[in-house]
């Protein structure tokens, strides 16, 4: 397919130059019009789902408040995409189709400081799960006197001051912004596969070791279900992690083998069914939770049933 100069200049600096131009655009109108639709029905479950779950985490006592706080900032960044994120990109895409170039222009600049904010958050927020579940596992019965509620918010507030900031670099400079979330991404991959790693080995060991020198009596029984408990946690959090990489890997490398100047239409496309799929990620996760978490899990029913009560 032939390239074009979509970015309208030699050294675009802002992102909001690249995604408005009413040549590049006027040929997919109808595929816009169709993704609209879905971002649409995407964006009302996502803010349903995640509502009920921020409900149900705040009506649940018996999961860890440290716990309880990642899994309540992973939903709220989910609902903001359900009401912030979503509609805006809808907003973009129906400024593109009524050849809006000025709504056009401010959208996209608002679409992608909203979404890398949210999707760094995410990245940033299941990060710290994992080496919370490392943690928990090193530590032992120290770990509840060192990752306490307190500390966990000021990380939880941190990782939303860093977001924030990264995706403030989209209104200064393509280079820049684009550096920030490689380095973030990549700082977030790598220290996830690590926890994880160590953590699965330990396991492994833990397995063996206990294979070998079975202990008979009530104590032996207390670790084992404990270990079991622990285990549940652990594939919980990396099922929302493995969930998020499947929807946020293929905008990535399309994003990454966009080039800078020229851009087929065809690139431009993937660039948008994709970004589509990172949103599907907000509605999957209240599922996921439902799934895998059995305290969500009944704390979810009961708030249904308490609803189906009061209507």
């Amino acid at each position: 397919m032939e390239m074009k100069n979509f970015t309208g200049g030699e050294n675009p600096q802002t992102v909001g130059e690249l995604y408005c131009s009413e040549e590049f655009t006027g040929e997919v109108h109808g595929e816009l019009v169709f993704l609209s639709v879905i971002n649409t029905f995407m964006s009302i479950t996502a803010f349903l789902g995640n509502t009920l779950i921020l409900v149900a985490l705040r009506k649940d006592t018996s999961i860890h408040p440290p716990s309880k706080l990642q899994y309540r900032n992973l939903a709220i960044t989910d609902l903001c995409v359900g009401i912030i994120a979503g509609p805006l990109q809808v907003a973009y895409w129906i400024s593109v189709v009524n050849r809006r170039w000025d709504i056009c222009y401010y959208t996209n600049l608002t679409v992608y400081f909203a979404g890398v904010t949210l999707s760094s958050v995410s990245l940033i927020t299941l990060t710290t799960i994992s080496v919370d579940r490392l943690l928990a596992l090193l530590l032992g019965l120290r770990y509840r006197q060192v990752v306490t509620l307190k500390r966990t918010r000021l990380i939880a507030i941190g990782g939303w001051i860093v977001s924030v900031v990264g995706a403030s670099t989209s209104f200064l400079n393509l280079l820049i912004f684009l550096s920030y979330q490689y380095i973030n991404t990549a700082f977030c991959l790598v220290t996830t596969i690590c926890a994880y790693s160590k953590i699965f080995m330990s396991l492994r060991h833990n397995q063996i070791h206990v294979q070998n020198h079975v202990v008979q009596g009530q104590s032996s029984q207390v670790n084992t279900l404990n270990k079991a408990r622990y285990r549940k946690a652990v594939y919980s959090a990396l099922w929302v992690q493995v969930t998020l990489v499947i929807c946020y890997l293929p905008y990535s490398i399309v994003v990454a083998l966009t080039p800078q100047r020229g851009m087929p239409l065809s690139t431009y496309l993937a660039l948008q069914f994709t970004g589509t799929l990172v949103c599907l990620n907000s509605s999957l996760n209240p599922f996921l939770y439902c799934w895998k978490i059995t305290e969500v899990r009944q704390a979810v029913k009961e708030t249904l049933q308490q609803l189906q009560f009061y209507t």
